[in-house]
């Protein structure tokens, strides 16, 4: 241990190990840029390559006819529409925007819904007069059962606007009672560092489970975000095909913080407190509504019964004593 020690302070060792630290660092120095890594650089071509498979993704959805987002007009069906309809029809934007709420995209739904147009009235006519000359006339005569087969022809040309607006309102009732949950996962997911576009394809993912309507139109959302040229145009196709006073509420402060570059987390936390809110209101006033709604069906069916059994024993008893 003495000799260690002694050659340890010896100078010209002292100097040789200065020396070796010296040039150990030296290397050290110009070692580390060529072995250590651009994060920044890995995380970016990370995210390149997430986005470039999340557009193939969406490439592959749309392009897909099996799915609900794309179809093609059926032969039959077109032929019939192009010879007898009108070019207006085909392209009227209420009608398209109806069926966009309805869940209904592309040509074919287009084509389908003008054909029932023109079917439906004098399939309905000839199948009541068919019935009333047939089956049972209910005495009525001959210009009676012509009216209401005309009746009939009235009721088949609305009666593809009925379906449609039931689908509508189906689905915005999906869509109104996942929205808030959808807003918090949104508001998760930006918060933690994802994109915009991340952000909808993550919560279209989770909110499935819970609502397909509000998944598929954020799919629909994501896939726009990628491919349009302003991400104002995908938001507010958002909020025209949900047709929702929430959704559009959260599509304008989207487009104010896209715009003025405000903090897009608080503008999401406000309008998830909101739709909440509105969603409790319209629970309070389901509940509400529920004794009107109930006083008839008491009326009608318990009050009988508890006078019965109110009644029941002491009209026995008179019947015995008479």
């Amino acid at each position: 241990m003495y000799s260690l020690l002694a050659s340890a302070m010896n100078p010209e060792t002292a100097v040789m190990l200065l020396v070796g630290i010296a040039a150990f660092a030296t290397i050290l120095t110009l070692a580390m840029p060529l072995v250590a890594t651009d994060k920044l650089g890995a995380r970016m071509k990370a995210v390149a390559t997430e986005r470039e498979a999340l557009r193939q993704k969406f490439r592959e959805q749309m392009s897909n006819e099996k799915t609900r987002l794309r179809h093609t007009p059926k032969g039959f069906v077109k032929e019939i529409v192009e010879r007898f309809g009108r070019g207006k029809m085909l392209e009227n934007e209420v009608i398209r925007e109806k069926l966009r709420q309805a869940g209904f995209r592309g040509q074919a739904p287009i084509y389908t819904f003008i054909f029932f147009r023109f079917v439906m009235p004098p399939l309905l006519f000839v199948v009541v007069l068919i019935y009333l000359y047939g089956i049972n006339s209910f005495g009525l005569e001959t210009m009676a059962r012509f009216a209401v087969a005309a009746a009939g022809a009235f009721i088949g040309f609305y009666l593809p606007n009925v379906f449609v607006q039931n689908v509508i309102a189906r689905r915005q009732e999906s869509i109104k009672k996942a929205f808030p949950d959808a807003l918090d996962l949104l508001l998760i997911c930006v918060e933690s560092g994802m994109s915009v576009e991340a952000a909808f394809a993550k919560v279209a993912a989770e909110v499935g489970s819970q609502s397909v309507e509000l998944a598929e139109e954020l799919t629909v959302t994501t896939a726009e975000l990628s491919y349009l040229q302003e991400r104002r145009k995908a938001y507010e196709n958002l909020g025209t095909r949900t047709g929702l006073p929430g959704v559009k509420a959260v599509v304008t402060s989207l487009i104010q913080a896209e715009r003025y570059g405000t903090p897009l987390g608080m503008a999401l936390r406000v309008m998830a407190q909101e739709n909440r809110d509105m969603r409790m209101a319209e629970a309070e006033k389901k509940a509400a509504s529920l004794p009107p709604k109930l006083t008839v069906p008491m009326i009608s069916f318990f009050l009988p019964v508890l006078f019965c059994v109110i009644l029941g024993p002491a009209a026995i008893k008179v019947l015995h004593l008479s």
